[in-house]
């Protein structure tokens, strides 16, 4: 019987024990967010970012980073293969030169077309002026040869001269009205149809030629327009051919390796930022004199390092609902306040690191 009585109080002993403890972890608060509000500890995390290529595929040509290795702002993680893209910039700028020339081309000819039209109209008004002469000079001989006519006219009816010379004037009258209208019909040949006062008609035509030369000029300006935009989009696509370190960071690791294909926002790099920040928990009371922006003093806990940071975020401690629904504790013990705190770099403290602040640090303000 005593053989048998021994295990079962060694189970009652260790029943007991179980329920010592968790009367202990009810009443004093031991849980993963209570502790840590003790504590006010948190490890320094670095920020993780990872690299992809922005819309752009393609056959990767250069892995020039390897795992463990820092990298600066701007520094060449990968390059894509970017031969179809450097011919299709080089068959785009063909095309611009190519209009380039026909632009040139087309400017040209408007040019020498209005040089053109002002110089026939110089000349047409100089014809003008002198076929006026021509004109005027006929009507003063048609003139002279009715008054001679008339003369004649007298003379005979006066029997002083013969029918021979009335005949004669006759014969000069008529030649000479011939002539004036042949003269009048060449002016009006020149003219074109204008009156005093309006541009030839002909000279107008070619000036509406040349300025429709102008709206021949704007549509390839247009047209170039259209392929210096695309020869930008490509000249981007290039870019982003090739992959930089958005900021000062240290590979974690590559995910690409040379010669795969890589998809477009496909991660193939994973790099650690240069920014890290720790949390930790503290209570209510103490939140409310803390603020985001606020400067706080952490320690390392190992070499003692002093660090110094930015609350980023407070924010209510995870888990707290549920902590609720499991323990019969007060709200002002349960209510914790995850607190973020970027941290300035600084030599020796690195990823990994425990960072306390002290109660003193945080009742200060």
């Amino acid at each position: 019987m005593i053989a048998k009585s021994k295990p079962a109080r060694v189970g009652i002993v260790f029943i007991a024990l179980l329920l010592i403890g968790g009367l202990v972890l009810m009443y004093e608060g031991n849980d993963a967010v209570a502790m840590a509000t003790k504590q006010k500890a948190g490890i320094l995390t670095a920020e993780q970012v990872k690299l992809s290529f922005d819309s752009v595929s393609g056959r990767l040509v250069n892995e020039a980073v390897k795992e463990g290795q820092f990298v600066k702002k701007g520094d060449i993680i990968m390059q894509l293969d970017s031969t179809d893209t450097d011919l299709a910039i080089e068959k785009l700028k063909a095309q611009i030169a190519q209009m380039d020339a026909q632009i040139n081309s087309t400017s040209g000819s408007m040019g020498v077309s209005f040089f053109r039209a002002d110089t026939n109209e110089t000349q047409s008004l100089r014809q003008i002026d002198q076929q006026q002469a021509a004109v005027s000079s006929a009507q003063a001989t048609l003139r002279n040869c009715q008054l001679e006519y008339d003369r004649n006219a007298a003379l005979v009816e006066a029997g002083a001269v013969p029918q021979s010379s009335l005949d004669n004037a006759r014969m000069s009258l008529d030649v000479a009205q011939a002539n004036v209208i042949q003269q009048e019909q060449l002016l009006q040949k020149l003219l074109g149809g204008a009156t005093e006062g309006q541009g030839l008609p002909t000279i107008e035509a070619e000036r509406q030629s040349a300025a429709n030369m102008a709206n021949d000029v704007e549509v390839l300006c247009q047209q170039k327009r259209q392929l210096e935009v695309q020869l930008k989009e490509l000249e981007v696509a290039k870019e982003r051919l090739t992959l930089r370190a958005p900021e000062d960071g240290k590979i974690l690791s590559v995910l690409a390796k040379q010669g795969e294909m890589v998809s477009p926002s496909s991660p193939v790099v994973l790099l650690e930022s240069s920014r890290a920040y720790y949390d930790i928990y503290v209570s209510e009371e103490q939140a409310a004199n803390l603020h985001e922006g606020d400067a706080i003093m952490g320690t390392t806990v190992a070499g003692e390092k002093k660090v110094t940071g930015t609350i980023r975020l407070m924010a209510q401690a995870p888990g707290f609902a549920d902590l609720k629904q499991t323990r019969e504790k007060g709200q002002s013990d349960l209510s914790a306040f995850q607190v973020r705190i970027y941290i300035d770099p600084q030599e020796g403290v690195i990823p990994g690191m425990t960072i306390g602040v002290t109660d003193r640090e945080l009742d200060k303000r």
